[in-house]
């Protein structure tokens, strides 16, 4: 529209910013090529329609059924197959390349397995064969169930140190070690109980409320955690404090100064610096994954032998001793469902559980998105917990896809999920055959492989962007981080869950509202903060609202939208400006409304006409304008109420008050 223009400059008191009012002489009449569309109603759609396609969205975005329409009933039969089973999908096309590539993988990661099952067991404070028993069910279960190709199952050390710290908060492992045995089988059980139940009941949102930010806070913090746990492996120390706040374990290194082993610390730092620079050289060349592959188990085959050579003069150096022989036990006769610690193991295993299903996930979705391939999380939930589940039965505690693991299994070459199986094999003939040897291997060693496994989880980069991009995010992670240091690994994921949902409620409840302004030459309508050439429209404030508008916001979109009213008026009075007239609410982000909603458009509307403005609505979606439509709130805002955008309503609002005598 062609226009003579006044600048007329104008301070924000909201956020400080000035922007600039364009005094608009409007056209006598509408541009003949601007139409003026009536926003139409959705389709009429029974209740049940809308309750169907609601729950659809909700529990089935990715409409997991859609490969069975139109199939014959074999082809369906096989398809469900395929669905609970992929291996019933890529096990007919398999070939002995991708057998190979899969062996290689498969014994590459065993290697890595095997000292990580025996130390994430002592994390968790369990007797390292327990480790081994988890390395070996769980994934042969997790091959026939899983949709990832390249995910490494196994013991992880956050998952382990949560549990370790959590029962033993109650029950001690060395005085109660039966009692200690079966509440972690029996908090396993319940971890793959919930994990199934999210997967089967198609929750998986559940576990998006552990933002990566938190995580990124929380895993930081065990880490070192971790990390300062096993100062009592490097350092030799017998008597030790089980708490996992920093101070008391501090307090526990330097109370023990006398019981300090000079050989213990000679071996153990010599093998964290072999572990480290192994990791450096893996990390700074991609190609020599291996390095850093076959470090821990190399390092628990040289640290047994020297121990083995020396161990009539170094009697210091703690050793892991006897470690039966044979398959896993079962061990579904030591669940139990009643009694005083029942509650214990129930919450331990819905937070190990929690955990751990985060964690394969990403690790599953991470590697997917590599190789172009998609994991289907709620399959991935229901095969997690399933496994767990068995784990229970057969002497395993809390497993999952390993991120060390998974890595290590794609750079080795991994194809299917074969790999998992050929772990399972190694682990196999080690737990029948090669137990023995494992009697020397040093403590100090497997502190050494856990500290360098955890180090990775401190992501200061991560952190670092979260700083630089979201400050919400960054004290959201820090609140993390502090909270397991200093308060307890179990309250800190607490604190980290807490947080995430505070962001939300506050995103929720403090939606943005954004006064609009014109483009020149255009009928198109934006932020005049974001765009400076955007230019105030002379008497009319239009208002954009980022939100659904419902209970939790009404009241404050109400309030701000008053205040947005009343600042425009005393700035038109102060510049003599032509007075305000109308306000426009582009409501084109407004994807819901309630009835808390309506009824403050209703009061919003009554509260500006008795001020002699007019309050128009433009742009409002489907489900809103249904809703405006059945409450009859439209009947109040009448024929010149509702627009299909802000260009129309401004063009014919202003023809409208041209036109009047």
């Amino acid at each position: 529209m062609g226009v003579n223009s006044n600048r007329v400059e104008h301070f924000d008191s909201h956020n400080g910013q000035t922007t600039t009012t364009i005094k608009i002489s409007m056209p006598s009449s509408m541009p003949p090529s601007l139409e003026i569309h009536r926003v139409e109603l959705p389709p009429e759609r029974t209740t049940l329609q809308k309750l169907r396609q609601r729950l659809s969205e909700i529990f089935f975005p990715d409409d997991p059924l859609h490969r069975f329409k139109n199939q014959p009933c074999f082809m369906k039969l096989l398809l469900a197959l395929q669905y609970f089973f992929p291996i019933f999908h890529w096990a007919p096309t398999y070939t002995i390349s991708l057998l190979r590539s899969d062996t290689i993988s498969g014994l590459t990661i065993a290697s890595l397995a095997i000292p990580q099952g025996i130390s994430y067991a002592k994390l968790a404070n369990l007797p390292p064969i327990v480790g081994l028993y988890s390395s070996f069910v769980p994934p042969l279960i997790y091959s026939l169930l899983g949709s990832s190709r390249h995910l490494g199952v196994g013991p992880v050390s956050i998952a382990s140190l949560v549990m370790g710290s959590m029962l033993s908060e109650q029950v001690s492992c060395t005085q109660n070690p039966i009692l200690y045995l079966k509440l972690a089988f029996t908090a396993t059980f319940f971890a793959g109980l919930f994990q199934a139940s999210l997967g089967i009941l198609r929750l998986g949102f559940v576990i998006d409320f552990l933002s990566k930010a938190t995580l990124l806070g929380f895993m930081a913090g065990a880490a070192i955690i971790v990390s300062l746990q096993q100062l009592k492996g490097l350092l030799g120390i017998v008597h030790f404090t089980n708490k996992m706040q920093i101070i008391p374990v501090l307090q526990s290194v330097f109370k023990q100064r006398h019981e300090w082993s000079w050989q213990t610390i000679v071996l153990g730092f010599g093998f964290l610096a072999f572990l480290l620079i192994t990791r450096h050289i893996s990390l700074r060349k991609p190609k020599l994954f291996w390095v850093s592959a076959a470090a821990p188990l190399t390092s628990v085959i040289l640290s047994t032998i020297l121990v083995f050579l020396l161990r009539h003069k170094a009697h210091r150096i703690a050793i892991i001793g006897n470690l039966p022989k044979g398959l896993n036990p079962p061990s579904s006769n030591m669940l139990f469902f009643n009694g005083a610690y029942l509650a214990l193991a129930i919450k331990t295993g819905i937070v190990t559980g929690l955990l751990s299903l985060t964690e394969g996930i990403a690790v599953g979705r991470t590697f997917a998105s590599l190789k172009n391939y998609q994991v289907d999380g709620n399959k991935e939930m229901m095969a997690i917990g399933l496994m767990n589940i068995a784990g229970s039965c057969s002497s395993c505690y809390v497993t999952t896809g390993s991120f060390s693991r998974s890595a290590v299994n794609y750079n080795a070459g991994a194809q299917t999920a074969v790999s998992n199986i050929i772990m399972a094999a190694a682990v196999l003939v080690t737990l029948l055959f090669l137990m023995p040897l494992f009697y020397y291997t040093p403590n100090v060693v497997l502190a050494a492989i856990i500290i360098t496994a955890v180090i990775g989880l401190i992501d200061y980069q991560g952190a670092y962007k979260l700083w630089k991009v979201d400050k919400l995010d960054f004290l959201a992670c820090v609140c993390s981080f502090f909270g397991v240091l200093f308060i307890s690994v179990p309250l800190g994921l607490g604190i980290a869950v807490a947080i995430s949902v505070f962001k939300i409620l506050l995103h929720v409840s403090r939606p943005n509202t954004l006064v609009l302004g014109n483009i020149p030459g255009t009928q198109i309508f934006h932020n005049v903060n974001q765009y400076k050439e955007a230019l105030r429209v002379p008497s009319f404030l239009i208002l954009a609202v980022e939100s659904p508008i419902y209970f939790a916001n009404s009241t404050y979109l109400q309030e701000r939208i008053l205040r947005w009213v009343r600042e425009e008026e005393e700035c038109t009075k102060a510049n003599n400006r032509s007075s305000l007239r109308c306000i426009i609410l582009d409501m084109t982000a407004v994807t819901a409304i309630d009835t808390s909603g309506l009824d403050t458009l209703c009061e919003l509307r009554k509260m500006l006409e008795k001020r002699s403005l007019q309050l128009v609505l433009a742009n409002p979606v489907g489900s809103v304008m249904e809703k405006l439509h059945t409450s009859t709130v439209l009947d109040s805002f009448g024929l010149k109420g509702v627009y299909l955008t802000v260009g129309e309503a401004v063009a014919d609002i202003s023809s409208s008050w041209k036109a009047e005598p």
